[in-house]
C-alpha cells in the first residue's frame, strides 16, 4: 500500500538516545551517591578540551625563547638557531654557537678574530694638493 507514510512519521533520533542514555545514567549515579564519578569524568572531559591550548601556549612560548635569527658574523647571511646550542651556517659552512642571543664564531683558545677595514688609499701628491690650498 501506502509505505512512504511511515516514513514521513519517524524521526531521525540517533543522536539522541546516545545523548539521554550519558544524561540518565549521570543523574542515576548522582542520586546513588555517586556523584564523584560524574564530576571526575566532567573533570577529565574539561582537561582533555583544554590540553590542546595548552600544549600550543606553551610550544609557542618555548619557541619565542629558544629561537634566535641573526646573521651570520662570516657571511652575513641570515638565517635562525637554537638558543644555547652549537651549529654550522648553512650558506658558508662556518662553526657557530649562539652568545647573548647574537650568533658567532667558534674558534680555537688564543685566536684573535679580527674585523678588516677598508682604507682608501691616497697618494704622496694629492695630500702635498689639498694642504697648500
Amino acid at each position: 500500500m501506502n509505505n512512504r507514510f511511515n516514513q514521513l512519521i519517524q524521526y531521525n533520533l540517533s543522536g539522541l538516545g546516545c545523548w539521554l542514555t550519558v544524561i540518565f545514567l549521570a543523574l542515576f549515579l548522582g542520586s546513588v551517591g555517586l556523584g564523584w564519578v560524574v564530576n571526575g569524568f566532567l573533570l577529565l572531559l574539561g582537561f582533555l578540551l583544554l590540553l590542546p591550548i595548552l600544549i600550543i601556549w606553551g610550544l609557542q612560548w618555548w619557541l619565542k625563547r629558544n629561537l634566535i635569527q641573526d646573521h651570520c658574523p662570516v657571511c652575513s647571511y641570515e638565517f635562525t638557531g637554537f638558543n644555547n646550542t652549537e651549529f654550522n651556517c648553512p650558506n658558508c659552512n662556518e662553526p657557530l654557537e649562539v652568545i647573548s642571543g647574537r650568533f658567532s664564531r667558534i674558534t680555537p683558545p688564543g685566536t684573535i678574530d679580527v674585523n678588516a677595514v677598508e682604507v682608501k688609499a691616497i697618494s704622496l701628491e694629492e695630500n702635498t694638493d689639498s694642504s697648500t690650498s
